[in-house]
C-alpha cells in the first residue's frame, strides 16, 4: 500500500472515528492537523481531483466564516483560496491512499481506498 494521508482534526468525531478505522487497518498515516498546517490552493485543488469533486462540495457550508465571508455565490477560485486561508471550512476528515481520495463521511468510506 502506498502512503495513507489523513487531513485531522482531533476535535472533530468523524476525524477521530475514521482515524481509529485507519488504526484498525494496520495504517500508518501521516496525520495532518491541517487547521494548524493548513494546505496551500494547490495541495485543495489536487485533492479536489483526487476526490472527483467541486470546491462547493468540500466547503463546510454550515460554519460561520462561509456566511461571514459571504462565500454563498462564491466561484470555484474564491471557495479554494478561502479554504486555504480558513482551514475550518474544510470538510473533514480527508484520507489520501493509493492515488484516491475519500471523505470521512462516513468514516467506513475510506475503507475503499485502502
Amino acid at each position: 500500500m502506498s502512503k495513507v494521508t489523513i487531513w485531522h482534526n482531533p476535535r472533530c468525531s468523524k476525524s477521530r472515528a475514521t482515524l481509529a478505522i485507519l488504526h484498525e487497518a494496520g495504517v500508518d498515516a501521516e496525520i495532518i492537523a491541517y487547521k494548524e498546517t493548513p494546505p496551500s490552493e494547490a495541495d485543495i485543488r489536487a485533492a479536489l481531483e483526487l476526490l472527483g469533486m467541486t470546491a462547493g462540495d468540500l466547503v463546510r457550508k454550515g460554519e460561520a466564516e462561509y456566511k461571514e465571508l459571504g462565500l454563498k455565490d462564491a466561484d470555484e477560485d474564491t471557495l479554494i483560496r478561502a479554504m486555504a486561508e480558513h482551514p475550518g471550512l474544510i470538510e473533514r476528515p480527508v484520507v489520501f491512499a493509493n492515488g484516491k481520495a475519500r471523505i470521512g463521511r462516513p468514516p467506513e468510506a475510506v475503507k475503499e481506498i485502502l
